[in-house]
């Protein structure tokens, strides 16, 4: 019988896809889906089983943090890639990491401060020409574009109209 490889805790060093999703909280669904998004990847058996290194488990408690702050998959990607693939990420590289993602954060919140502090004067749309919405439409600069709730209207191309024209056969 072949004995698994044991990670330098002593543990397993490989995980079953359900060990994972079981340690991180995360459904399988999920991990599947940040392995096609390139952010976690893992293997196959030779019994056609997935695995993943147990690294992995520091990689989904990483995505899961900067997605609950906010940060977008396409910026954590950016940043997964510049991380080993071979390692966990340590604390070195969550400093570095999150330094990058503060002043995306500071600039969220003091949005979210504005909106808070305005929004006893915006009807909650953010898109009508209307002249006292201070939050996106100061000094109604959107009436030069047109009528209509500008910021919901899809500015399409040319091709993209000609697309749409085009019957399907």
């Amino acid at each position: 019988m072949k004995t698994k490889p044991l990670h330098p805790s002593g543990l397993p060093a490989e995980l079953s896809v359900g060990e994972v999703a079981r340690r991180s909280g995360v459904p399988v669904s999920t991990l599947h889906f940040y392995e096609a998004q390139g952010l976690i990847s893992g293997w196959r058996t030779d019994g056609n089983q997935r695995r993943y290194a147990r690294d992995v488990l520091r990689r989904v408690a990483l995505i899961r943090v900067a997605q609950a702050v906010g940060i977008s998959l396409a910026d954590v990607a950016a940043a997964l890639a510049s991380l080993p693939e071979d390692a966990a990420p340590s604390r070195a590289d969550w400093s570095r990491l999150s330094a990058v993602w503060r002043d995306q954060l500071n600039e969220r919140i003091e949005q979210l401060t504005r909106l808070r502090d305005t929004l006893d004067d915006c009807i909650g749309c953010g898109c009508l020409s209307i002249d006292r919405c201070r939050l996106r439409n100061p000094a109604d600069r959107l009436v030069a574009e047109g009528s209509g709730p500008r910021r919901l209207l899809v500015r399409r191309s040319a091709e993209d109209s000609r697309v749409k024209a085009t019957p399907r056969s």
